[in-house]
């Protein structure tokens, strides 16, 4: 059984930081491509983050140089660093695996809430 655990979230006040971890468990997570989504109500899930099998990272605009997504494959575990945060950054953050080969096969943890008020 496949299991994306996230945690970390919380309150914030602007301009601090946070911490996301996901453990995943039931894949070989090495072999994922692992990401970090947001979504508020009312509008749709968005990337945030994404970090491959190699260790090639790719962000969204809106969180460049304030956002670090990174993996420790030994502990099947990737996280996810923010800082200089935002009110606009407050929503559920999930984590998702995703594999391609051979067929697209993706994962989705429960989400965790951040929100980011003072």
């Amino acid at each position: 059984q496949v299991q994306l655990v996230e945690s970390g979230g919380g309150l914030v006040q602007p301009g601090g930081s946070l911490r996301l971890s996901c453990a995943a468990s039931g894949i070989v997570f090495s072999i994922y491509t692992m990401a970090w989504y947001r979504q508020v109500p009312g509008k749709q899930r968005e990337l945030v983050a994404a970090i491959g099998s190699l260790g090639s990272t790719n962000y969204a605009n809106s969180v460049k140089g304030r956002f670090t997504i990174s993996r420790d494959n030994a502990k099947n575990t990737v996280y996810l660093r923010m800082s200089s945060m935002k009110p606009e950054d407050a929503a559920v953050y999930y984590c998702s695996a995703v594999r391609f080969m051979p067929t697209k096969t993706e994962y989705w943890g429960q989400g965790t809430q951040v929100t980011v008020c003072s």
